[in-house]
């Protein structure tokens, strides 16, 4: 429904009057964009570590020895065991335990969490922190309960559309993996739902990449040594969150969503443009860019499409215009827009070594930080994506993982002749 759980408590008030909230509201929630309902977030361990049976009731103590805060008690017959009371969960028993007797037990949304964005409160329940959060979507998908979601906006979109006005859904690439029919029959089904108009991001990956490659060429005639892509509005966080030694390496050049959303908005003056994507971080971007008014996730428009009975083998193809250029849908993959950077710029292209960091986890974050600290890169040009494998493997698709990927593969196969070889 779009609405922020965090901190819900009330569990009289029922579905129909938070449906009557999020139908009466003007605006989708602005304030957060994830949250985490408490009432779900109950059933992982409160404390990270735990004495097992191993522990052989030793003479030196280690464990006793070496704990800042005494949480370390015996029982009658010598064995060791936690105060979860007083443990802080410092790993020192751990670390200190000779016989290997104690165990970490990790929170599945916080051991995925690559920037210690999300943490429990003295309740035991999870808080995201929202100057460290990136919105990648890996604690999302890593809680096993359900308890952590992203704020949705359908209900926005979809009373719009009853309301009657035009809406027009700019599509990421990556949607070519994401349903198992025609694509023809993917666009009919958004016009079933209401939409105005289809338009590919594909078309605005065109714009970013002859954009970004005349950036990176004026970049490296300048003598800075390296530049990283900006497509990724997850990385764009990390970088203003976590390294903001990074920004001169960045690429200023508009992510596709960004050139698709104008061509929407030229084509559609007086409509609303709709992202549809698989991505949380764009929730973000769609807050920073006037030209974008909603967005939705493939994970949304597979539940708006069962809601409203909708079949896909049964709709109608409705044909969009297609990008020509095989490189704009390759932005759904990792290498992706590396690939049309290094196509575009053709026999310049082999003076440019490139390089992508695919999936921003601990180590990648170490190794982009060591780049902005030096000024110094393995590559001259840096593609960096948050997901591993790249947005086909986003934390809202509609398809499983390796499904998308060797469905995506498939359909740019059978493109391929009807691509065209990208001109500059």
């Amino acid at each position: 429904m779009g609405l922020d759980m965090t901190d819900e408590h009330d569990e009289v008030t029922p579905l129909s009057e938070y449906a009557r909230l999020a139908l009466s509201r003007p605006e989708p929630d602005k304030e957060n964009i994830m949250c985490v309902i408490d009432e779900a977030c109950s059933s992982c361990v409160q404390i990270n570590y735990e004495i097992t049976n191993l522990c052989r009731g030793c003479v030196a103590r280690s464990c006793y020895m070496n704990c800042p805060k005494d949480a370390i008690r015996f029982k009658k017959n010598g064995q060791a065991m936690i105060d979860h009371d007083t443990c802080v969960s410092c790993g020192i028993c751990h670390k200190s335990c000779p016989y290997h007797a104690i165990v970490y037990i990790p929170v599945p949304c916080e051991e995925a969490c690559p920037v210690k964005a999300i943490s429990k409160d003295e309740h035991g329940i999870e808080h995201i922190d929202e100057s460290k959060c990136i919105y990648c979507g890996k604690c999302m998908n890593a809680c096993p309960f359900g308890a952590i979601f992203e704020i949705s906006q359908t209900f926005d979109v979809l009373q719009r559309i009853r309301k009657g006005e035009k809406m027009v859904a700019i599509v990421a690439p990556s949607i070519l993996g994401q349903f198992k029919t025609s694509i023809g029959q993917v666009y009919g089904a958004f016009k079933e739902i209401g939409f105005t108009d289809v338009i590919e991001v594909a078309e605005g990956a065109m714009a970013t990449t002859s954009n970004e490659a005349h950036e990176l060429l004026e970049k490296l005639e300048e003598g800075q040594k390296f530049m990283t892509t900006s497509c990724c509005p997850s990385y764009i966080e990390l970088v203003e969150k976590h390294i903001p030694d990074m920004k001169p390496y960045v690429s200023t050049t508009g992510s596709p969503m960004y050139y698709a959303a104008r061509i929407a908005k030229e084509k559609h003056p007086d409509a609303k443009v709709v992202f549809v994507g698989p991505c949380v971080a764009k929730r973000k971007e769609v807050r920073r860019d006037e030209a974008v008014d909603y967005i939705l996730t493939f994970e949304e428009i597979g539940s708006i499409l069962d809601g409203l009975g909708i079949e896909l083998e049964q709709v109608q193809e409705f044909s969009v215009l297609h990008t020509s250029v095989r490189e704009a849908h390759g932005f759904a993959q990792a290498g992706g827009v590396m690939g049309a950077v290094k196509a575009y710029l053709k026999e310049e292209a082999d003076k440019i070594n490139a390089i992508q960091v695919s999936d921003i986890n601990k180590k990648n974050i170490a190794l982009l930080r060591a780049c902005a600290k030096t000024g110094k890169a393995a590559g001259q040009f840096i593609e960096v994506m948050a997901c591993e494998g790249g947005c086909i493997t986003g934390p809202s698709t509609h398809n499983d993982i390796v499904s998308g990927r060797r469905q995506l593969a498939q359909e740019l196969l059978k493109r391929k002749e009807s691509y065209e070889t990208m001109d500059r």
